[in-house]
């Protein structure tokens, strides 16, 4: 049987970082005039997986 590929649609959203997968920030590129300080605030914060996601992420960016 063939090695398993890497999604590479998953490996450029998703960086595996010690123990928890890192995801990309949405809604922060552009539309920024409507959206209040604080929001925009909130979305500097570093994102992660949830739990129940975690198991499939990792599957899609794990290199065999």
């Amino acid at each position: 049987m063939p090695k398993m590929k890497t999604h590479r649609g998953a490996a450029k959203r998703f960086r595996k970082t010690k123990n928890r997968i890192k995801r990309g920030s949405a809604f922060r590129s552009h539309i920024l005039t409507k959206k209040s300080p604080k929001t925009k605030r909130s979305l500097r914060a570093p994102h992660y997986v949830s739990k129940a996601d975690e198991a499939r992420v990792v599957e899609l960016i794990a290199t065999y």
